[in-house]
């Protein structure tokens, strides 16, 4: 199996679960670092996800991953766990949920309209291919998602 078809997977496997607890399923991820392989699960609800509620979610979906032990191929740790604060926006409800507040926003690559590949700005809009974003300078940028290396809430002090 592919990284991607892993990640798939997974998230059809822990969905049920996720949706019996009435939790949210943030994201799934395989990632090899070092020599190891991970295969984390991000999950959050209203007041946030405690370490009994990832162990529950542990508990359930580790005997369904085991039989897709043979396609997974390479040995893995299984992670489940909170987003945490800086969690990356990459779903629609994501974008939905912050519409209004400022973002930190990563380019893989400079925009032609904002010469910085790092800025932040408040997210005015979005659709499935792009965010729409009004930075300090009162400058309203449309941009690829797909141009996006990271987008997170940005944390103002």
């Amino acid at each position: 199996m592919t990284k991607k078809q892993i990640e798939e997977t997974c998230e059809q496997l822990v969905t049920p679960i996720i949706d019996e607890f009435g939790f949210e399923l943030v994201d799934v991820e395989y990632v090899k670092e070092g020599s190891t392989y991970y295969l984390r699960v991000y999950a959050d609800k209203e007041g946030g996800i405690t370490i009994d509620d990832c162990v529950s979610i542990t508990k359930l979906l580790n005997p369904k991953l085991d039989e897709y032990e043979k396609e997974f191929k390479d040995p893995y740790i299984l992670e489940v766990s909170s987003p945490g604060l800086l969690r990356p926006l990459k779903k629609d409800k994501d974008f939905s949920r912050n519409i209004g507040n400022l973002l930190e926003i990563k380019l893989f690559k400079k925009n032609d309209v904002i010469d910085s590949k790092e800025f932040e700005a408040e997210l005015l809009s979005f659709t499935a291919d792009t965010i729409t974003v009004v930075t300090d300078e009162d400058v309203n940028v449309t941009i690829e998602r797909s141009d996006i290396a990271l987008c997170r809430q940005a944390i103002e002090f």
